[in-house]
């Protein structure tokens, strides 16, 4: 099954940081099976929130990210001008530019969400 990663739970499963997670989320991750993606939308809102010190890191970010991507085999999925169009069109359930963006790659490429967030429910798409 492909998974898309929403940032928060990219950080959290990462980090072992398991407080905030479902079983069902820590075994779609683990599961080797599994092809999970990690947004680029993700990477730019840890950038942004590392630099205005809303988050801490132990590395800089691209180290971070990178060493992640690696670690989990993470599939990497840019930003494409149909991704960031289609979020025009998206009803304002939620008001997080960096989720809008993930939420439209969603319904875009037909990969269900890897998500905490109940509000992603509310377009429409598969949220794990």
């Amino acid at each position: 099954m492909k998974v898309l990663l929403d940032t928060c739970m990219f950080l959290w499963l990462t980090t072992e940081n398991y407080d905030h997670l479902s079983q069902k989320s820590i075994d779609t991750f683990l599961n080797e099976s599994n092809e999970i993606y990690f947004s680029l939308v993700s990477a730019w809102e840890i950038s942004i929130k590392t630099g205005i010190g809303k988050l801490d890191l132990a590395m800089p970010v691209h180290k971070f990210v990178s060493r992640q991507i690696e670690l989990n085999e993470l599939i990497l999925l840019p930003i494409s001008l149909e991704h960031v169009s289609k979020v025009s069109e998206l009803p304002f359930h939620h008001k997080d530019p960096f989720d809008r963006l993930l939420i439209a790659q969603s319904i875009i490429e037909g990969i269900p969400m890897l998500s905490a967030d109940s509000v992603f429910e509310k377009y429409g798409i598969q949220v794990i």
